[in-house]
């Protein structure tokens, strides 16, 4: 498959993690697979399958210590620390379980911090994070800090703070793990609607129902991809409302 269409390329990618006293522990043994441009997958696995451990090399936490990535183009095996840290902010927007808000600054704020590391003026951070809190649908909870608001609300306010860079990537690890039933569907629903403004997603989950909003899931067994498994009509939302 062509790198000019796939944000992830994954060729027989192997993690070892070597552990005190020299004991050496697979965690990923030979994966292989590709995201193309725009689409919106899901990786699904027992625990100890090796999720956690792809999610962290796909998001650049972590080096391969064999085999191929490329995320969006770039050969990510051999880049120090410093040219993963540059790489991870340029191409990659994270959204966690825990919010990881700043308590005690705005959502304004908290929206805007990734572009502080990004060296952008404080006008045209503040600009691009109301817009992408306005893009999930909180433009009216602008001077809201994240105490003020739900659970859901919170987690609205994380993917704007991921998206504020315009990443080629949006990377979720259990995205809805903190969240009741009803507003773990308002959140899938969410990025729905940016997948269908043509956002690339990838999402690590336990959650089959979660999974079934994606386009393909991606299952993993024993550090391998047991197999990829179209989803022909992906779950719709009825909670969600975008701005």
């Amino acid at each position: 498959m062509s790198g000019d269409h796939a944000i992830i390329e994954i060729q027989d990618l192997v993690k070892v993690y070597t552990l005190p006293g020299g004991l050496e522990v697979p965690a990923l043994r030979g994966v292989t697979f590709t995201v193309r441009r725009g689409e919106f997958v899901s990786i699904m696995g027992q625990s100890g399958s090796g999720k956690s451990t792809l999610l962290h090399v796909v998001g650049c936490l972590h080096q391969p210590t064999e085999g191929m990535y490329r995320l969006d183009g770039v050969d990510v095996k051999g880049l120090d620390d410093e040219e993963l840290s540059r790489l991870r902010n340029e191409k990659i927007g994270f959204v966690f379980q825990k919010f990881n808000l700043l308590t005690q600054e705005d959502i304004v704020d908290n929206v805007a911090l990734p572009l502080v590391y990004a060296r952008v003026g404080r006008d045209e951070r503040l600009k691009l994070a109301r817009n992408a809190l306005r893009l999930v649908g909180l433009g009216d909870r602008l001077q809201h800090k994240p105490s003020e608001l739900s659970g859901g609300q919170s987690q609205r306010v994380a993917i704007a703070r991921a998206l504020v860079t315009e990443p080629a990537l949006l990377l979720a690890d259990e995205p809805t793990g903190n969240l009741d039933s009803r507003t773990g569907d308002e959140i899938m629903g969410v990025f729905q609607a940016l997948h269908r403004m043509g956002r690339t997603i990838v999402q690590v989950t336990h959650d089959r129902e979660k999974a079934e909003y994606s386009q393909r899931i991606v299952h993993l067994k024993d550090g391998l991809v047991e197999r990829e498994e179209p989803i022909a009509s992906p779950r719709t939302s009825e909670h969600v409302a975008l701005a």
